[in-house]
Parts: C-alpha cells; sequence; structure tokens
C-alpha cells in the first residue's frame, strides 16, 4: 500500500511511489498493474488521478501498454542513479514569473460560464438521477439528442442520438476507434504534418502508419491511393497545424476513395466554432450518407478542456460491434454523470449557442488584434501560415534567426513561446502563437515584448 498523504498532488504522489517500486525491483519486470478502476478503488482517488499517473510513467518508458490487457512493468535496462531516484516528477504548471505564454490550446478563464454552470449544475442535481447504477455506455440519451440536434443544423451532420458516444476527450475517442477497427484495419494514413497525438494512439494500438504530406489542398489524395492504408485520420474543415481548408472537389474525392476501397475516414472537426474569417466549412461526414466517415467533435476548444467532453459520431453499421466491444471490455462512458446533466442543460436553454456567438467574437478580436500587430512589429521578418480560425496563429521566420535562442531569451523575459520544431523536428521552423489563453488587453503589450527580444536575438 502508498501512503498518499504528501502534500502534492494525488496523481503525482502515486506516480512517484510507483516508479520507485519500478526502479528499486519491488516491481519485477512484467507486472501487472492494477486496473485503472480497481487502483482508484483501493487508494480512494479518482480514476482520472490514476489515468494521469499511469500515462506518465507510460510516457517516460516505465510501463507498457497492452491493449485489452491493461499496463505492465517494462524491462528497465539500466540502473538508474540514486539522483534520479531522489529526483521525483514536479508539477508542470505555468512559471510563476510568466506574464505572457502564447500555449496554443488554452482558453482565457474568463470566458468560462462559471456562475451559469454552477446554477444548472444544482439545477441538474436535483432532477431524479441514479447514481447507484452505471451510467449508458455511449452517454446520457438526453445530452446525446441535443449534440445530434446541434451537429445537423450547424456543421450538417447527419446522425441521430444513438450514434453519438460521448469520450473523455479527443484521445479517448481515437483510443476506443482504434480498439473498435483492430481486426479490420492494420494500417492508417495520417496527415503531415499533422496532429501528433493521432499517430502515437494508432500506433500503441498495433497500426502501422503511414504519414501522408499535406498541400495547398490538405491531403495529398494521390499519395493516399499509393498507399495500402484503409483507414485515414484527416482534419480537412481546419488542417492542423496548417490551417488549410480542404476544397469540395477533393473532400469528394476522399469520399469516393472511401466508398471504392471499404475503408473508413476519420473526420477531426475540434474547432469547427472558431472559424473568423468565413462561414465554417460544412463536415465532410454530411456530403453523402455518412455511411464511410466517423466524425470527432469536442467541447474543449469553445467551452473548456477541463471538462473533458468529446464525442464521436459513429456510422449505423458500426453500432453493434461497437457494443459488443464494450461488454467485452468492461468499457463504460468516461464522462462524469454530473457533467453530462449539466451540460445537457446548457444546450437544451439555448446557453450553447450564445456562448459560442459570444466566444467567437471574442476570440476574433484577440485573432485579428495578434495577426495585425505581428505584421506591424516583424513585418517581412515573418510570414503568417496559419490563420483564420482555431486559439492559435502560426508563423514562420523570413529571415535567419536561432528560434531556440528565442524562445530562450523570451523565456528570461516572461514569455513562453511553442515552436512547431518541438512536434515536428527540425524541417518545419515556425512557432505557434496562441492567443486564446490571453487577456485582448495583453496582446499588444506581449507582441511588443516579443519584437524587442526578437531584435536582441537576431542582433547576437
Amino acid at each position: 500500500m502508498y501512503d498518499l498523504n504528501q502534500n502534492k498532488p494525488l496523481y503525482i504522489q502515486l506516480y512517484d511511489a510507483i516508479k520507485h517500486d519500478i526502479v528499486t525491483h519491488q516491481l519485477e519486470k512484467g507486472t501487472k498493474l492494477s486496473s485503472v478502476r480497481k487502483m482508484a478503488v483501493q487508494y480512494a482517488i479518482s480514476k482520472n488521478s490514476v489515468s494521469l499517473a499511469y500515462q506518465q510513467l507510460y510516457s517516460e518508458g516505465y510501463i507498457e501498454s497492452v491493449p485489452k490487457s491493461g499496463y505492465f512493468v517494462a524491462d528497465i535496462v539500466h540502473e538508474l542513479t540514486p539522483t534520479a531516484l531522489s529526483s521525483p516528477m514536479q508539477e508542470t504548471p505555468s512559471e510563476p514569473s510568466i506574464r505572457y505564454d502564447f500555449f496554443p490550446a488554452r482558453l482565457s478563464p474568463d470566458t468560462f460560464p462559471l456562475k451559469l454552470w454552477q446554477r444548472l449544475f444544482i439545477k441538474a442535481m436535483k432532477t431524479p438521477l441514479d447514481f447507484g447504477a452505471y451510467t449508458n455506455r455511449q452517454g446520457e440519451e438526453g445530452l446525446r439528442s441535443e449534440i445530434a440536434r446541434y451537429l445537423r443544423h450547424s456543421r450538417g451532420v447527419l446522425c441521430d442520438a444513438s450514434q453519438i458516444i460521448l469520450c473523455a476527450g479527443s484521445s479517448d475517442a481515437m483510443r476506443q476507434i482504434a480498439t473498435l477497427f483492430q481486426t479490420h484495419f492494420h494500417e492508417i494514413a495520417v496527415e503531415h504534418p499533422g496532429y501528433p497525438a493521432a499517430g502515437t494512439i494508432f500506433k500503441q494500438y498495433g497500426y502501422a502508419i503511414a504519414p501522408i504530406e499535406v498541400n495547398a489542398s490538405g491531403l495529398n489524395i494521390d499519395a493516399l491511393e499509393q498507399t495500402t492504408a484503409k483507414m485515414v485520420y484527416i482534419t480537412p474543415s481546419h488542417q492542423y497545424p496548417t490551417g488549410v481548408s480542404m476544397p469540395i472537389t477533393h473532400r469528394m474525392r476522399l469520399l469516393h476513395w472511401a466508398k471504392r476501397e471499404g475503408g473508413v475516414i476519420i473526420e477531426d472537426d475540434y474547432d469547427s466554432e472558431l472559424r473568423y474569417q468565413n462561414r465554417p466549412i460544412p463536415a465532410l461526414q454530411g456530403l453523402e450518407n455518412g455511411a464511410n466517415v466517423i466524425y470527432m467533435g469536442t467541447f474543449s476548444k469553445a467551452l473548456s478542456p477541463a471538462l473533458r467532453v468529446s464525442y464521436i459520431v459513429l456510422p449505423h453499421r458500426y453500432l453493434e460491434a461497437y457494443t459488443t466491444m464494450c461488454q467485452m471490455s468492461h468499457q463504460r462512458c468516461g464522462v462524469a454523470l454530473s457533467t453530462q446533466k449539466t451540460l445537457e442543460l446548457f444546450m437544451a436553454e439555448g446557453h450553447w449557442e450564445r456562448h459560442l456567438r459570444k466566444i467567437r467574437t471574442l476570440n476574433r478580436k484577440k485573432h485579428d488584434l495578434m495577426r495585425n500587430k505581428l505584421k506591424s512589429m516583424l513585418g517581412d521578418q515573418i510570414e503568417i501560415i496559419s490563420e483564420g480560425g482555431g486559439l492559435a496563429i502560426i508563423m514562420r521566420p523570413t529571415v535567419a534567426i536561432d528560434l531556440q535562442r528565442l524562445r530562450e531569451n523570451a523565456l528570461k523575459k516572461g514569455m513562453k513561446l511553442y515552436c512547431a520544431s518541438d512536434l515536428y523536428g527540425e524541417t518545419w521552423e515556425a512557432i505557434r502563437m496562441g492567443f486564446g489563453g490571453l487577456r485582448e488587453e495583453e496582446i499588444s503589450d506581449a507582441i511588443e515584448l516579443l519584437n524587442t527580444i526578437w531584435i536582441e536575438t537576431l542582433a547576437r
């Protein structure tokens, strides 16, 4: 038994304890760890805390994930030094000295409708709820109906409530899809550059990854057709990270490819609500009958990433297989019942669409302010390669500047920058400038400081 009473987050305490047992060989190679649920019950902590600890151990190579079996202690070849053992994982919140954090996927805290959410939460808790039973595997029907209604009229998605599957974040959604099709497909094509987690997750589940270049029209379909992949993951409405939108001709080609090959398209519509220059492009899923498209959406970009609510729209023909998969793996919806019921009221009473109008207007102002300020301060020293949507602008230097040194110099002055090379290697030199987490009044001062740091970095 571990003593989880220290004055730091529970998931870090659990991580430290398990790591210590692994490196001191108290947990031997191949030992199976308790399931997330069992560990949570044993220590009276949340499943989320256990999952975070396991994910950190997995990312550092201390444990291995075996699909449908669980986590096992990895083979640690090299002995760790006493120094390593005495250096437990540290929390990594934004540094207290950071004034301007350009994290590309953050919302400003003051945009969340906290008082309204609290009122709706209380209202939801006063309705008859069965906390003595497991929730619906796919999520509560009321919320699924609201999501289906919203998707039909806002994104043109052809679906009903029976096709909606609620997930605890986009990574959870991809894991469920990967598990569902494990015996059908052995290879998946992904955009390059693209969303890194997609390739990582499918690779963990045994899929071969076929990276497909992105051009001015999005995923290169000619290149896709040269592969043996029958499944493809794409972000066609606002390609991550380039911002390219796939034109209708390419969308139809992709749909015809899936129909011809008996394939599946995973359409991740991750930030469709946040378009600032043009009307949102209708979803690929709704262009035909949706039979070959699995649609993914999330509330993380426009409402709150902390709620961990995403969803899948699964074609009717796969619903029976999904139910069987859940029964065999004892899988249940990972979104808290209280969150589901509160969000259902939030949507049913019209607050979601009012919130979207507000957040879209606010972020459009931030987006335009940052873009204009970058152009006025840095001029032809940069090229803006992704704009018009989402929570970040991506800029590429057109002059010879050491971006790593720029980032280091910025950090010394209380500014946190994010280089695209961290995700895609040195071949993609760019900076991801997130504006969602900054207040409107901070942006001008932040870009002026960046300009000063830029000049100093060039001079050295």
